[in-house]
């Protein structure tokens, strides 16, 4: 199966999603966090194998994009079969972040585009990422592609610690916060009063 190689690959992507969701007369706004929506935005030069989502937007409601909706579950589908993608391209796995709450102010910070007239795609603004590839980082314990992510957004102290202050509010456990503060040691953060 392929992967998301580049930033024209994720627009096509996306862009052959707007197409199918037009022709089946549906329309979806979809909430992108991870690499995917770092890929489209420029902001990572990696492959991935998915698009993330962490939410359904109507207005200013999230909704939970687990399990994905029936009409964006075969729109993604056929553009897997087209584009030679794993059928899960479009993840759902990330809505869980609503449960505990998003970064404040998430909504304000969007970077919105429009992929046809079915859909609009609202990708996670680089502050938020920070917020969230810092949580993945801590989360899976060490170095890794979320740790590369994270690098290549060069946060700096101020915006690693407001991540750091953020993600205790969903993990508030001492083992969470021990591993956080040698995370951010080796993020150069030197003095992280948690």
């Amino acid at each position: 199966m392929s992967a998301i190689e580049n930033k024209e690959q994720a627009e096509r992507l996306l862009s052959a999603l707007g197409e199918q969701l037009a022709a089946a007369n549906e329309r979806f706004e979809l909430v992108v966090v991870g690499g995917s929506g770092l890929l489209a935005l420029g902001e990572i030069e990696r492959s991935t194998r998915d698009v993330d989502l962490v939410a359904l937007r109507n207005g200013d409601d999230l909704g939970t994009a687990k399990p994905l909706p029936d009409p964006l579950r075969r729109a993604a589908e056929r553009v897997a079969r087209d584009f030679d993608l794993d059928e899960a391209w479009m993840n759902g796995g990330p809505t869980a972040l609503l449960d505990l709450g998003l970064p404040d102010g998430f909504l304000d910070r969007l970077d919105s585009r429009s992929y046809g007239e079915a859909l609009v795609v609202h990708f996670a603004s680089r502050y938020d990422q920070i917020h969230f590839k810092l949580y993945a980082t801590v989360d899976e314990g060490g170095p890794g592609k979320q740790e590369q992510d994270l690098r290549a957004l060069a946060p700096s102290e101020a915006e690693l610690l407001a991540a750091a202050r953020w993600s205790r509010t969903h993990d508030p456990s001492e083992a969470y916060r021990e591993t956080l503060l040698r995370a951010l040691q080796q993020l150069g953060v030197s003095d992280a009063a948690l």
